[in-house]
């Protein structure tokens, strides 16, 4: 099934990288793709369950679902996705 979540802290192209990758790493994802302009992720699931555990996991990463708690170790979180993002897209 089809799904789409607005996220906060996405800031650029390292961070939708490691969102991607992230959400990779969750079997019963796939067709991820992230938009930058609007903060939304879209991806298939297989079971209602598996969209539980992509919140969790974006909110781990620090890209907690809009709405939901932003707090600073989730913001402190993102810079570090979004770093490793980064890297991990020049290779």
């Amino acid at each position: 099934m089809k799904n789409i979540l607005q996220i906060v802290n996405l800031k650029c192209g390292g961070c939708a990288n490691s969102v991607k990758k992230g959400l990779l790493t969750i079997e019963g994802i796939d067709n991820i793709d992230v938009n930058l302009e609007t903060g939304e992720v879209f991806f298939n699931a297989v079971s209602e369950d598996l969209v539980s555990k992509v919140k969790e996991k974006l909110a781990n990463m620090g890209y907690p679902e809009a709405g939901d708690a932003n707090t600073l170790i989730h913001k402190a979180k993102s810079f570090v996705s979004c770093a490793t993002g980064r890297i991990g897209s020049k290779e």
